[in-house]
């Protein structure tokens, strides 16, 4: 740019010259020369050419300047703009649905992984111990592991000495109390994927109550004001849904986590059930 800053002040200096030296010219002669004068315009042309082409690279510069400014900060500029022009006070209810659905989403994932352990060793485990006699370092074992498949082993040999009914019912009791504190905090999570639509579809009856009032006020019925009421509710409307759409899917995976949990408790709780009756005869 500086550059052409100093080709454009070369240009504009040959030119005063020219105009400063034309009266003085004409004093000596008062007979025009038409080839001086023919020279002087296509000097003058050939000094707009270079202006035009000067000034083309400057455009062509600054474009290219700002068209990397945009790429670079194009989406947040443009998250930042449509949350302002959504209605600053909606667009905060559904961005805090966001953060406290997710921090409910976060919790319950590190949760669900810290529960997950490799149960068929743990039963191999527990059987080698049982058949040895040595029940109380299988409850051992099972009060060192973390997860609700050691916790229901734990509740199934504490009753070891009782019958297969009694084992089997309290096996299945503790069994439903583990589901459930799987599932703890999923109804929150469910909360704020019906919430955040919500809130969209409730800023967009706001927007249009707005467009409805500028438009009563004016007098008349102007494109300008009706877009921009609807602008604020169709704004709001997308963020809505698009909060739900990412809570959603965390849900699932939620979801699917649990499931497979529930799924090793049943098989674990099989599993312990064969192991106990198998070695009951000799703890007897």
């Amino acid at each position: 740019m500086k550059h052409l800053i100093v080709r454009w002040l070369c240009i504009m200096a040959l030119l005063a010259a020219n105009i400063t030296l034309a009266p003085a010219q004409e004093e000596k002669s008062s007979i025009p020369d038409f080839e001086e004068i023919a020279a002087q315009y296509e000097d003058n042309a050939a000094v707009d050419s270079l202006v035009a082409d000067d000034i083309a690279q400057a455009e062509a510069i600054e474009a290219a300047e700002a068209a990397e400014e945009g790429e670079s900060e194009g989406v947040y500029k443009s998250l930042k703009r449509k949350f302002i022009e959504g209605n600053a006070g909606f667009m905060s209810l559904v961005a805090l649905a966001l953060i406290l659905g997710l921090a409910f989403c976060i919790e319950r994932i590190i949760y669900l992984t810290l529960s997950e352990i490799n149960s068929r060793r743990l039963l191999a485990d527990i059987d080698e111990k049982v058949a040895a006699g040595d029940v109380e370092g299988a409850k051992d074992l099972c009060r060192e592991t973390r997860g609700p498949v050691a916790s229901i082993c734990y509740q199934g040999l504490m009753r070891i000495g009782e019958s297969i009914e009694n084992i089997e019912r309290s096996i299945q009791s503790y069994g439903q109390v583990q589901v459930a504190n799987l599932e703890k905090g999923c109804s929150w999570i469910t909360l704020f994927i019906a919430i955040a639509p919500s809130l969209g579809f409730l800023g967009t009856v706001i927007g249009m109550v707005m467009a409805f009032d500028q438009i009563q006020q004016a007098g008349d019925i102007n494109p300008t004001i009706v877009a921009d009421g609807m602008k604020v509710a169709l704004i709001t409307t997308i963020f809505g849904i698009i909060v739900a759409l990412i809570l959603q899917l965390f849900y699932n995976f939620i979801l699917t986590k649990i499931e497979m949990l529930t799924a090793q408790m049943e098989d674990a709780s099989v599993t312990l059930m064969d192991i106990i009756v198998k070695h009951k005869a000799p703890q007897q």
